[in-house]
Order: structure tokens, then C-alpha cells, then sequence
């Protein structure tokens, strides 16, 4: 059975590869890719497709909003797939009961057990629709989860301060001594020019949210930098760049194809 799909994602990259394994998995038909959460809403809008890969975490709208907007305009639900690079998503994915989700980098086999999923719930022709009440309990527990992530991202005091981990010891750095912050497999560095240790935070959202926006960027999906602490801009291969910050070890920071325009607001480059 062959279902029509959409692929949302803020990351060129991100899309080009589920669109490849797609592609190899077969019976899919990818009807058009979007970018952004506002532009997901009009897609599924316009092309109602069976499916669609939705990025989570995207500017504007994230994956969970671009769902509460469909329902706000009564549009039909298609089936949802998110796709995260962050295992914790995967519990809310379920309690709005998304078909499944994909972490990225994507795998081929784990695509195809999606599709195969998805293919088992679309109703066949003369085949009976899903219950009624089951939808009805789907929309309330995404309205629910909406409702409570949309406290949790209410402005926080912003002491100037980050609690770091660093040898059994718990330190208040100040913010402005911070050089940068990264995510690796779920546990969140966050070095100074004197300290490096891990943060309490579980996202590079979370810390996010208590540093100062101002003098902090999210230069790559995994690389939170303090702007007075670029020592250097690099020019790098096809055009995209890295950034190599003024801590001890002179690390190097790619910045992504997404965020190139900013570096060049940035530094008039």
C-alpha cells in the first residue's frame, strides 16, 4: 500500500535524508517538504497526506504547535511521525499519540518499521474508520501536553548565574565566563576559561532559557556559544564556517548552514 507524506525539518540536511531513505524503503510518495512549522500547517492543509514527518524542534512553530494550529482550524489529522535528536521527545510523542518517532541521524531499518506502521493504520477502501473516541482522546491529550509545555516555557528569573558539575562539587558560574556549551549523547558540557563540567539542564533549550539571549547563540543544533568569547571566524569547506572560541583549547565550533546568515549579521561578513 503506498501512502502519500510530507517531510518538515528546519535542516536541509535533515530532509535530503529522510527523503533518501524513503526513497529505498519504497511505497512512499513524498508530495512536498517544508521548513517551518507555519509553513507544515498549510502543507497538511492543502495536500492531506497520509503521513508526516514532523521535526520537533523548529523556529516559530514546533512540532507540537504546528498540531495544536491543525486542530485550532479543524483541519483533518494526518498520521504524525516526529523526528528528534532527543530520545526525551519520544515519551511526548506517545502521549499525543503519534504513530511513532525517529531520532536522528535516521535509520534505514527504523524507517521502514515506520512505514510499515503507518501502512497498517490507514483505512482501506470499504475497511471501517477508527473509532470516534479515539480521536477524541488523541485530541485531548495533545491539548493537554500543549497546555502544560506552554507553562514550562514561561519566563524564568534569570539569576546571572549556571549551576555547573565539576568534580563532585557544585559551581555558580557566572554567565558571562561561559565560552560554550554542547550536547553529546544526551549530557550537556558547559566549559569556561577556567572550568569545564556538565549542567543539571536536559536540553540545550533548558539552559538556554537561563542564559542571556543576547550574548548567547545557537550556532549548530549542538552548540550553544558566548558571542564575546569567538576568537576567531574560520572559513571552512562549501562555504560554511567554524568558530574557534577563546577557551584553553582554542576549540572549534562548526556553525550550521542554518545559522550562516546570523554569523554573517553578526560580524558583517
Amino acid at each position: 500500500m503506498s501512502l502519500t507524506a510530507l517531510i518538515i525539518d528546519d535542516e536541509p540536511l535533515a530532509r535530503q535524508e529522510l527523503q533518501y531513505l524513503l526513497e529505498r524503503v519504497g511505497g512512499v510518495e513524498v508530495l512536498a517538504q517544508g521548513t517551518n512549522g507555519i509553513e507544515a500547517v498549510e502543507l497538511i492543509r492543502t495536500h492531506k497526506p497520509d503521513v508526516v514527518f514532523l521535526d520537533v524542534q523548529m523556529p516559530g512553530l514546533d512540532g507540537f504547535a504546528v498540531l495544536k494550529k491543525l486542530l485550532d482550524r479543524k483541519v483533518p489529522m494526518p498520521q504524525v511521525v516526529f523526528a528528534t535528536a532527543f530520545n526525551q521527545y519520544a515519551v511526548r510523542a506517545f502521549e499525543v499519540n503519534a504513530i511513532d518517532y525517529l531520532l536522528k541521524p535516521f535509520d534505514r531499518k527504523r524507517v521502514m518499521q515506520t512505514i510499515e506502521k503507518a501502512q497498517a493504520r490507514v483505512v482501506g477502501p470499504g475497511e471501517p474508520a477508527s473509532p470516534s473516541l479515539e480521536t477524541g482522546a488523541k485530541l485531548d491529550a495533545l491539548l493537554k501536553l500543549v497546555e502544560e509545555q506552554s507553562h514550562a516555557q514561561a519566563p524564568k528569573p534569570n539569576t546571572g548565574k549556571v549551576v555547573v558539575r565539576a568534580q563532585s562539587r557544585l559551581l555558580l558560574v557566572d554567565q558571562k565566563e561561559i565560552c560554550f556549551a554542547s550536547i553529546e549523547g544526551g549530557t550537556i558540557s558547559v566549559v569556561t576559561s577556567t572550568v569545564e563540567g556538565h549542567s543539571n539542564c536536559r536540553t540545550l533549550e533548558e539552559l538556554m532559557d537561563q542564559l542571556d539571549p543576547e550574548a548567547f547563540w545557537r550556532a549548530h543544533r549542538s552548540f550553544v556559544v558566548n558571542i564575546q568569547h569567538i576568537r576567531e571566524v574560520v572559513p571552512w569547506f562549501k562555504s560554511s564556517y567554524q568558530l574557534r572560541m577563546d577557551d584553553p583549547k582554542k576549540t572549534e565550533i562548526p556553525v550550521s548552514r542554518a545559522q550562516t546568515k546570523r554569523l554573517r549579521e553578526l560580524f558583517n561578513l
